[in-house]
């Protein structure tokens, strides 16, 4: 059986390799294909990327263990994200995280600029990184989350309803919100 992302798997039914037949190496294939939107998922919920791969790290070790749970309700995909967000959740809970300072500022703009961009270019795309993240900061977590999904994951409204346990609904009338909300304190943030 050949398995799909977007297609959910029927109930109870453990994804399998085509030509393996293999559990082991069937999750080394999920593990490739996801790991690296949820790292990058993890890191904007902790925005510290030694946390991100931690946290994407325990993410795969609980998909692993849990795998036989998987209803097939959604699709994979969906159901890494749910388990990503719930980790990534449990762990901005710990007082320590709450009151430690972060350089995943520093890191995510310091990758996203080309070895052989001028300077200046650098610079205003760190300013910009900066003020990307001042403004999602000051969002309530719904808000922050929600844009996330959306911008960085391109998931569907769907898809985060089916995250969030709301109506495809509710997310655009919450995404809508969201981005009001970002745009205003975007603009303080000049």
């Amino acid at each position: 059986m050949n398995v799909t992302v977007s297609e959910p798997l029927p109930e109870r039914e453990v994804p399998r390799a085509p030509d393996s037949g293999s559990p082991e190496s069937d999750f080394a294939r999920l593990y490739e294909e996801h790991s690296r939107s949820i790292y990058y998922l993890c890191l904007r919920l902790l925005a510290e990327p030694g946390k991100a791969e931690d946290a994407t790290h325990d993410v795969f070790l609980k998909a692993f263990r849990k795998i036989d749970q998987f209803r097939g309700d959604s699709s994979l995909k969906t159901w890494l994200y749910r388990i990503a967000i719930n980790h990534c959740r449990n762990l901005q809970q710990a007082w320590h995280d709450r009151h430690m300072l972060s350089n995943a500022d520093d890191v995510i703009w310091d990758t996203a600029v080309s070895p052989t961009d001028s300077p200046l270019r650098v610079l205003e795309t760190k300013e910009l990184g900066q003020r990307i993240q001042e403004t999602l900061d000051k969002l309530p977590d719904e808000y922050r989350l929600l844009l996330l999904l959306v911008a960085d994951q391109e998931l569907s409204y769907d898809q985060i309803g089916s995250l969030t346990d709301q109506s495809a609904d509710a997310i655009r009338g919450k995404l809508h919100r969201a981005r009001k909300a970002f745009a205003t304190h975007f603009k303080r943030t000049a």
